[in-house]
């Protein structure tokens, strides 16, 4: 018997890839919090080297490169967190760390934008982050650049700017998780796919936006971001 949709199902989201028309087709986002020392201590935290702390967003919360960010609903403080994003081209699980960099396909730059306000509200009352983090059109990201065409990106200028005015500025090799450590971690927890997206952590200067701000974030080698915040829906 032929079984058929209640309603259309959506496109699968997707991410562009430098230099070709092909399409990287997004299977989930996965993010990691306080992966560098000088953000967890802005964040009044203790830059141990803890396990990596992960948490997710919806696929469909890419924004290509170059789009509007509608300023989102329930907050009043929208911060910019500018990160080096993985995309896997291999799945797997329980992968080792020595074998972990076979499993990426590229890079990009992405920005992890957060509701500040729910996410300290969250922290302070032991709850989830999904509403700080999860949310429409929090994951603007770049084309993703092959290993191919750059390699693996580990000393690199990270920087993200608001109006032209620089917020953020370190570097790659201040992470302290690495991105082999990443994977076999995170993937020790889930089994990952094609099409994951792994948002590696931000570095200190995170800060608001408003609606009007331009924002350009940047990682030596790959493609610049840029995207603007735009009025919201009241």
């Amino acid at each position: 018997m032929y079984a058929s949709y209640v309603f259309s199902p959506a496109g699968r989201p997707w991410a562009a890839v430098h230099g070709s028309t092909d399409r990287f087709a997004v299977h989930r986002i996965y993010c990691v919090g306080r992966n560098y020392a000088a953000h967890v201590q802005e964040m009044g935290g203790d830059p141990q080297r803890d396990p990596p702390l992960f948490f997710s967003k919806p696929a469909d919360a890419v924004v290509a490169n170059g789009g509007d960010v509608p300023y989102p609903p329930r907050t009043a403080d929208l911060h910019h967190e500018v990160e080096l994003v993985v995309a896997i081209g291999r799945g797997g699980a329980r992968i080792a760390a020595v074998d972990a960099l076979s499993h990426v396909y590229g890079y990009a730059v992405g920005n992890d934008l957060t509701r500040r306000d729910l996410q300290a509200d969250a922290r302070k009352r032991g709850l989830p982050w999904d509403s700080a983090k999860g949310f429409d059109h929090s994951a603007p990201l770049a084309a993703i650049h092959t290993v191919e065409q750059v390699g693996h990106p580990t000393d690199a200028r990270i920087w993200l700017k608001v109006n032209e005015q620089i917020r953020q500025d370190s570097n790659l090799s201040q992470m302290i998780w690495s991105v082999p450590e990443i994977i076999a971690e995170l993937s020790s927890l889930y089994t990952l796919q094609p099409g994951d997206l792994i948002f590696t952590g931000t570095p200190d200067g995170i800060g608001p936006l408003v609606a009007g701000d331009t924002v350009t974030a940047g990682i030596y080698g790959l493609d610049t971001l840029q995207h603007r915040v735009v009025a919201g829906r009241e």
